[in-house]
């Protein structure tokens, strides 16, 4: 009898142990539920994504910060990840242009994007300021892009051009061809799609 009431004291002890543990358990799973669903929420308005995004200096002139400070070309210069991209600007005379445009969308190829022209055929580019500027302008559009326009969307290039996107959430493509691995990237003019692969007019 003795044995029967000290199993039943040890298991109510038990019981009373962890119980709160269960129900503090069950408590967090109800708030990782409700999280999750906002986790998973679409990229909002302000926020940068997409893989390369890891690579950007979390402070200083070329820190997501930074750059919104900045207009495009100059915010551009403080990415070492756009060096190509900003000699090549340099190169057409489009600094200025770029500086004070108002309310602008940028498609900006990463060093890598530029690595995959063969290097004749992008010295020779580099070295026709009109087919430059051509291909750099191509890259512009005159307003800012959110990531919902970027869903299914053709847009008037500054070069008359078009640029068609498709995608969703954090991943977008570009004319079926470049993928933007870092975007909505603010700057004090323009909003930047960072892309893999240079776009060319048609």
């Amino acid at each position: 009898m003795n044995t029967l009431r000290i199993r039943r004291t040890a298991l109510a002890v038990a019981t009373a142990a962890v119980l709160p543990l269960a129900l503090a358990a069950c408590s967090e799973e109800s708030e990782d539920s409700a999280a999750g669903p906002a986790a998973a929420a679409p990229v909002t308005a302000d926020e940068p994504f997409g893989p390369a995004c890891a690579g950007v200096p979390a402070e200083g002139a070329g820190s997501f910060d930074g750059m919104a400070k900045d207009p495009v070309a100059t915010a551009a210069s403080n990415n070492p990840a756009l060096s190509t991209l900003v000699a090549a600007v340099k190169q057409a005379g489009l600094v200025d242009t770029l500086n004070n445009a108002k309310g602008i969308t940028v498609f900006a190829p990463t060093n890598a994007a530029f690595a995959k022209i063969p290097k004749a055929d992008l010295d020779k580019v580099l070295a026709d300021k009109a087919t430059l500027t051509k291909i750099l302008t191509h890259h512009v559009v005159a307003q800012q892009l959110t990531p919902g326009q970027l869903e299914n969307g053709s847009f008037e290039t500054l070069e008359k051009g078009r640029v068609t996107t498709a995608g969703s959430g954090d991943a977008y493509r570009l004319d079926n061809t470049s993928n933007v691995v870092c975007g909505n990237v603010r700057t004090a003019n323009a909003t930047v799609y960072i892309v893999d692969t240079v776009l060319l007019p048609k």
